[in-house]
Order: structure tokens, then C-alpha cells, then sequence
């Protein structure tokens, strides 16, 4: 993700104050020179850093924070809240008609992935509104963004409207909106011709369509991976057209994110959507303040959540969950669930929208992760119905059996009936507990703590029962 090193070297510095009794002017200025290196080298506008830092330098050295009970605590808050102003203070929403159609039109350079995100913003708006969206192909100087819009609207239940390459781009969208009035669109999506570079041709265009249709939304999608150019690209935008929002493209890249925190303070143009991923799904709203969570590695559970209720067969957990409980948990249950948390995403992904577990996400192997959770799989998918409700009726003959059709050995089938066992014991005990009525906080408390310990000896290298 955009950030990463920005969030490892802010989180570096914040744990250099964190933790100690009394806030200076000598600590705090420490920490403040590593918050200068981080955002300068995430290139952050020179400009923006140093009022920035100001700005946590003033409201740090207030009576109130200096005489905090945590005042390193109290400075991390305020850093938090300075990050979302730089973002932005309000979630930048898109607010439909109540009557008539709501026009949004995409604009951007080429490869910024214009027309793939008309197609996942459509789709987030019509999975999560109930929109009935029109995407009008308004891109005639090349042929395949035609084709491309026609595929993903497909892909996504969205009609496309076209008059082809022989007609220009006005006359298409006049065309369009005739057709989205006709036939009962609530929503229209245009999408718009790019170019390699910003060109008087291309700004005239655009300022031609938005005299004739005067879009309800503007959006300008920029590439997270060109870094402070996402800035000027936006300024030389916002002079031709009344740019509403921005929506960043790749921003699961390894980007340095310093023109994703510099645009809006720059140009007043909120961030209204970013993309993370490839799939058709992976466009999401821009929060500033779950960005600023992330940011400082305080997790995003809220979006993690969000996600979960969207991509995850709650029903299915819910029945999971109540055969762990009950005791009748078997390995086709856990097949299930090894396929339900791989429709979250990347292991690495999960973990940095989890308080506290994002400064772990890198020393993950993810190709580990991924080609250990296949091999599990592929040793469940190698048994019988009854083999899976039954492991501990496995024999050597049978082992071998799964080893050979999973292509795994049968050392790999043991290891994971023994993690079975000992996941189900566990998952028992808190079953009688419930049973019993006396599952509650403290025992759980109880629980977490036993196994922190356990976690830590092992760390040392020392067994434990």
C-alpha cells in the first residue's frame, strides 16, 4: 500500500516519545526531526511539511498536553489529527438527485486508469446504492477503451452506451443522455478520452462536454505512483474544469503517497475514492481518518469489518461458529473458512488493517502464507467425506493415500491433523464455558494472557504444555 514506508518511519518516531514520563522540548523536537525525514522522503510538498510541523509544534507545547498524565500519547494524537486535516477534515461523499440524473464524468491522463475505475465506481454505487447507472464511452480516440468499457460493464450487470469511433465525443454524450433519459437510468458515468500528456485538445474537449451536460461530479483519476506529480497533474485539471474529487489509482502500489497527503492542501480538491487492487470490487471510499489510522499503524478495523459483511457469507460464519462451539467442528469446516478469509485479500493486507499488526505485515512471506494455506487445502480436498469428519480414524495407509493425491508427504498430513486438534480443544474448552454461562470477559482475559505467554516462550525457544 501507498504509505508503507511513511508508516514504518512515523511509527519509528512515535515510539521514541511514546512511554515516557514527561514531554521536552528536547524529545519532542527529536521526534519531529524523524517526522520531517519520514514526510520528506514520502514526497511530501517541502511546503506542506513545514507548516505541518509548525502546526504539531504549537498545539504540542500547550499547557494541556505538556501536563498530560501520557503526554507522548497526547502527541501521537495530535500528529493523528494533523495527518487527517492534510487529508482532508469531512469524508468527501457523492450526493445524488432526488429527481433527474446524476452525471458523473471521469477525466485523466492515459494509464491512469480512467476507464477501469468508471466501471468499479459504477459498480460500488450500484452494489451499495442500488444505482441504475448508464456508462457513456465517450473515449473515441482509442478504440480499445470502447471494448474495455463494453467488457466491464458486462462484468458488472452496467449497460454502455456508444456511437463508436466515427463520431466525436460530443455528439456521443449528447446522444447518451438522450438515451439514459429515456430509459429509466438514475445514474450516468462518462467516461472521457485521456492523453499521454495534458494538451489544449484534450482540455477543450472536455470543457465542451461539461458545457453541455454540467456534470453533478467531476472526478480526476491520478496514479499514486507518480508521486508529486499527482499534484500538478490536478492544478493543470482544476484551471480547465470545476474538479469535484479525486479518485487514486494503484494505490495498493509501493508508492511513496507524498503527493496522495500534498493534493488536497494544495489544490482544496478532496480525495473521494482510491483502488486498491485489480478486481472489479477493490474501489473503495477514501475515509481520511481510517487513512490516518493506517497510517500510524493504528489498524483499520472499520474497513476490515466493512469488507468482511460485503465479500464473506455471514450465514455460513454464523453456522461455523456455532459448530466450533457446540463441538462438531470437522476439517471441512475449516476448508470452508481457509476459502472464506481468502475473499478478504492478502494475508499482509488483513494484518495492516488490524490494530497493532500492520509494523508485522512485512515480515510476512506471503508467498509462504499463500502456498502453506494451498497445501492445507489441498491435503482436506485429498480425504474422504468421512476421513474429514473423522481424522483421528486416519491409519498409515490412508495417510499415504492423501500425501500422494495432495502432493504433500505424510509428515504435512500429521502436522496439520495436529493443528486441528489442538484448535478444536481450544475451541471446546470455550464451548463447555459457554455451556456452562461462564464464558464471560474475565475468563476470556484469562485466556488471551495464558496465550501471550505461551507466544513468548516460544519466542525464547522453550516448549511449553
Amino acid at each position: 500500500m501507498a504509505f508503507d514506508s511513511l508508516s514504518e518511519r512515523l511509527n519509528k518516531a512515535m515510539r521514541n516519545v511514546v512511554g515516557k514520563g514527561t514531554l521536552t522540548d528536547a524529545n519532542m523536537e527529536d521526534m519531529l526531526k524523524e517526522v520531517r525525514v519520514a514526510l520528506l522522503e514520502a514526497d511530501v510538498n517541502y511546503r506542506i511539511v513545514k507548516q505541518f510541523l509548525e502546526d504539531v509544534r504549537e498545539k504540542a507545547r500547550g499547557q494541556n498536553v505538556l501536563s498530560s498524565v501520557e503526554p507522548g500519547e497526547q502527541l501521537v494524537k495530535i500528529v493523528h489529527d494533523q495527518i487527517i486535516e492534510l487529508l482532508g477534515d469531512e469524508d468527501a461523499t457523492v450526493t445524488f438527485k432526488q429527481n433527474g440524473i446524476t452525471v458523473i464524468m471521469l477525466a485523466g491522463l492515459q494509464g491512469t486508469g480512467k476507464t477501469t475505475s468508471v466501471a468499479k465506481i459504477a459498480n460500488y454505487f450500484k452494489t451499495k446504492e442500488n444505482r441504475n447507472s448508464l456508462l457513456i464511452a465517450a473515449d473515441v480516440i482509442r478504440p480499445a477503451a470502447i471494448d474495455q468499457l463494453r467488457t466491464l460493464g458486462q462484468e458488472i450487470g452496467c449497460e454502455v452506451f456508444s456511437l463508436g469511433t466515427e463520431h466525436p465525443a460530443l455528439e456521443t454524450v449528447r446522444a447518451g443522455m438522450e438515451y439514459a433519459r429515456n430509459n429509466g437510468f438514475d445514474t450516468v458515468f462518462i467516461d472521457t478520452a485521456g492523453r499521454l500528456h495534458i494538451d489544449e485538445a484534450l482540455m477543450n474537449e472536455l470543457k465542451e462536454i461539461n458545457t453541455l451536460v454540467t456534470p453533478d461530479e467531476i472526478l480526476l483519476t491520478v496514479d499514486a505512483m507518480t508521486g508529486q506529480d499527482i499534484v500538478n497533474v490536478a492544478k493543470a485539471f482544476q484551471e480547465a474544469l470545476p474538479l469535484t474529487g479525486l479518485v487514486v489509482t494503484k494505490f495498493d502500489g509501493d508508492s511513496r503517497g507524498g503527493g496522495v497527503l500534498s493534493v488536497k492542501k494544495i489544490t482544496g480538491v478532496p480525495i473521494k475514492f482510491v483502488g486498491e487492487g485489480e478486481k472489479i470490487s477493490d474501489m473503495n471510499r477514501f475515509y481520511p481518518e481510517r487513512m490516518a489510522d493506517r497510517i500510524l499503524g493504528m489498524g483499520d478495523i472499520v474497513t476490515l469489518v466493512e469488507q468482511a459483511q460485503e465479500k464473506l457469507d455471514m450465514e455460513e460464519n454464523q453456522k461455523l461458529a456455532e459448530r466450533m462451539l457446540a463441538g462438531t467442528y470437522t476439517l471441512d469446516d475449516m476448508l470452508k473458512q481457509f476459502e472464506q478469509i481468502q475473499k478478504l485479500g492478502s494475508f499482509g493486507g488483513i494484518m495492516k488493517m488490524m490494530p497493532g499488526m500492520g509494523q508485522y505485515a512485512d515480515m510476512l512471506d506471503e508467498s509462504k502464507a499463500n502456498g502453506s494455506m494451498k497445501k492445507t487445502k489441498a491435503i482436506i480436498q485429498s480425504m474422504t467425506k468421512y476421513e474429514r469428519e473423522h481424522p483421528e480414524k486416519l491409519r498409515g495407509t490412508m495417510k499415504k493415500r492423501i500425501a500422494r493425491g495432495s502432493g504433500t508427504k505424510v509428515d504435512d498430513v500429521n502436522r496439520l491433523i495436529n493443528q486441528f486438534n489442538r484448535m478444536k480443544k481450544t475451541v471446546g474448552a470455550l464451548g463447555a464455558m459457554n455451556r456452562a454461562g461462564t464464558l464471560n470477559e474475565e475468563s476470556l482475559n484469562r485466556m488471551a494472557e495464558n496465550a501471550t505467554k505461551q507466544v513468548e516462550l516460544l519466542k525464547k525457544g522453550r516448549r511449553f504444555r
